[in-house]
């Protein structure tokens, strides 16, 4: 999908394109593709002259070629972006090409951005965009407000992990923690982690691409104090993330001694059924013997008084150990 995004009294306005023809009619401050087709690129190196390159969205691309400058002023970033999704948490590679000095006007001051999936950073962005006028002055703009809206996106998503996370805590601080209920939280729990760890990951991302567009001299003195903002905001997502972690580990431990609580108790149970019988274990040892003199041996009553002395033995200790609380 080709999606061009023009400018007009300070809105931006988006239009997708199905040819040629259209893209010709549009000068766009912001070009998305999305899972872009060869007719799509072939477009864009016709009317712009710009050749996406086959490695832009490779997720083993060299860190070193990720953040560059080319001789004809064209800027490169390749950054991720999160997508929170409740069942399969990700990140998605978008490569941004920043057209800034090329002598054809139509493709000077562009940003054209490659991706293989929708964002909600960018559906974020185009919402406040069209709402808010004179949000966006240029491309560079354009740029700057998607790693914003990205921090902040990082933001909501911690919050998000917080509530859930205070979910699973008041499940395990019931005091009433089954081993059903224990696996539940477990599983809960490492997805939070997961998902916490994937934004510590992106919002180290995003700090080195804003880190980038300041050391490249290309913003002008309000957007290079917007800059500096956005790694302020990651500074203190950076230590929001370390809480969580410190969070998740302790609602970890406490699940895993809750679970061994109940082990205990299952062994403790065994362990005292154990002992009650041993003094059964120790008369019909006794009787078995093939001893020929044994006072009970010729008695009618002997076989009954076995099995009553058997029974005794066995529910004398039962009681001790419950008037003692050992079986609780």
């Amino acid at each position: 999908m080709l999606n061009i995004f023009t400018l007009a009294n300070g809105r931006l306005f988006q239009e997708e394109i199905e040819s040629l023809e259209e893209l010709s009619r549009f000068q766009p401050i912001w070009v998305d593709l999305e899972s872009p087709t060869v007719d799509e690129k072939r477009w864009i190196k016709q009317y712009y002259g710009l050749s996406i390159p086959e490695d832009a969205m490779d997720e083993d691309i060299e860190e070193s070629a990720r953040f560059y400058e080319e001789d004809n002023g064209e800027l490169h970033i390749r950054s991720d972006f999160l997508i929170a999704d409740e069942d399969e948490p990700r990140t998605v590679r978008c490569a941004f090409i920043l057209n800034q000095h090329n002598a054809d006007l139509k493709s000077r001051g562009v940003l054209f951005s490659i991706h293989d999936e929708d964002v909600p950073v960018f559906r974020l962005l185009r919402l406040r965009a069209r709402r808010a006028p004179g949000l966006l002055e240029d491309a560079k703009e354009v740029l700057l407000k998607l790693f914003d809206a990205d921090a902040e996106y990082s933001a909501d998503t911690l919050e998000g992990i917080y509530d859930k996370l205070e979910t699973a805590g008041k499940k395990v601080l019931s005091g009433d923690v089954t081993d059903a209920m224990a696996g539940e939280v477990l599983g809960a729990i490492a997805r939070q982690e997961d998902l916490n760890g994937r934004i510590r990951r992106n919002v180290m991302d995003t700090r080195r691409a804003v880190s980038f567009m300041m050391r490249s001299k290309m913003l002008n003195a309000e957007q290079f104090e917007e800059a500096r903002q956005i790694l302020r905001d990651i500074d203190s997502l950076d230590s929001h993330t370390a809480f969580l972690f410190d969070k998740i580990n302790f609602l970890m431990d406490a699940t895993v001694g809750f679970i061994n609580i109940n082990q205990n108790k299952i062994i403790k149970i065994f362990s005292v059924a154990s002992v009650a019988l041993l003094p059964p274990t120790l008369i019909a040892s006794l009787y078995g013997m093939n001893f020929q003199y044994m006072p009970e041996l010729s008695q009618k009553w002997g076989y009954p008084y076995a099995l009553a002395l058997m029974a005794a033995s066995a529910v004398v200790p039962m009681w001790y150990f419950r008037r003692r609380g050992w079986l609780k």
